[in-house]
This record gives C-alpha cells, structure tokens and sequence, in this order.
C-alpha cells in the first residue's frame, strides 16, 4: 500500500481519506496541523527546529535527522524508502514560500527513480511523469504539461489541444492549461523532465472528488 507523508507547506483545507494510506509520515513542521485535526502520524521527522521533541505524543515513532544538508521532505522520502514503501502522496508541498516549492519539485525529481511520488493540493494533482502516462477520468478537467526544464517531442491524445512531436522548454514554451476532451489522455514524450497537472474539479463542476483521477505510469 501506499504511504501519505505531510509536510510543511499550506496544509490542506480538507484532510485526506487516512485510510487508503499502510502509515501516516510528516516533518516536525506539520506535526502541528496534525495535532490540531486529532490526527496521529505513525512517524514524526526532521531537524525539530519547528517542535519540541517532548511535544510529541508517547505513542508516535519521532525521527530525529539533524544533517542540514537536507531538507526535512528530503529526509522523509529517505525513511520512507528505508521502510519499503515505494508509492508516496505528499500533502503540504505548496503555498507559503514559493521557494520551498520549488525546492520539494527538486527533491522529488531526485527520487523520481527510486519512488512514485504524487502531490496534491486544494486545487490539483501534480508529479513527474515517466515518458508515458495513462490519466483516467480526467474529462473537462485542465492539464497541464510542464517541462522541467525540457521535454522533447511531445505527443498526447484526448486533450483540446493535442501536442505531436512538440518540444517544450521553460522560458519558450509550455504546454499549460490544456483541457481534456476524453475521459482517458495519453501523454508520451522522448527525452528530459515532464510536470504533469491535473486539477481535482472540472470545468462545468464546482470540484470533484481526488479518487476519480487516476493514473497509469
């Protein structure tokens, strides 16, 4: 089964259905939003530069890594991978300091060999695709492709507007808010780096439930 991890960005609006997750991960950071939401984690990790250590519950396992080599989301996919868990949904990923951001898409590019990693926020899910991808249950729903930094020779069917062969590249071109037309959207590319982005509702609903989108890397 898959994992959850939670981690210090803008904690979502809505908690997640917990049980679909084998365990429950979060930085120090987050432990806070957890805890507020009567939430026990399995797992506690960081630096616990945001939490004293002896604030956390008895009956959680606390994970102290003080390396600042690393950040703490860098820390938990370690101990995650060290469980023998290989399918990750992180929570918390966006919002606040955009560096931070942009810093959890580096690190999750890093395990991107290693883990399957799926962010989700209020308003879509998002990870780096392999060089093909399946999306199901997507129709009406915007997707967006985009490169980091590159993606060669692009191709996908069941978008408005379909790529073929297409070479996307920061600060050139991207393939941002499409829209799919079909239920299923294929999506290939050659060479580099993909970001996909589904949002969680539809164009002609108010939202949607997570579970309706699915993928099949």
């Amino acid at each position: 089964m898959k994992v959850l991890l939670l981690i210090n960005g803008q904690p979502p609006k809505s908690m997640p259905d917990f049980e679909l997750y084998e365990k429950v991960y979060c930085t120090d950071g987050a432990y806070a939003h957890l805890l507020a939401n009567k939430i026990r984690p399995d797992f506690v990790i960081g630096d616990f530069d945001s939490v004293i250590e002896e604030d956390i519950s008895p009956f959680v396992e606390v994970i102290v890594i003080p390396d600042q080599d690393f950040t703490d989301f860098h820390k938990c996919l370690e101990v995650i991978e060290e469980h023998g868990y290989h399918e990750v949904d992180v929570y918390g990923s966006t919002g606040l300091e955009n560096d931070h951001f942009l810093g959890n898409l580096s690190t999750a590019l890093e395990f991107k060999n290693r883990l399957e990693i799926t962010f989700y926020d209020d308003y879509s899910v998002f990870f780096f695709t392999e060089n093909h991808i399946e999306l199901e249950g997507v129709k009406n729903h915007i997707v967006s492709l985009m490169p980091f930094s590159k993606a060669t020779k692009v191709n996908s069917e069941g978008l408005k507007w379909p790529l073929k062969d297409l070479d996307l590249k920061l600060g050139k071109r991207t393939g941002s808010r499409n829209l799919a037309i079909e239920d299923k959207v294929s999506i290939q590319y050659e060479k580099g780096e993909l970001l996909v982005f589904v949002t969680l509702y539809s164009i002609d609903e108010e939202e949607t439930e997570v579970d309706k989108v699915q993928t099949n890397q």
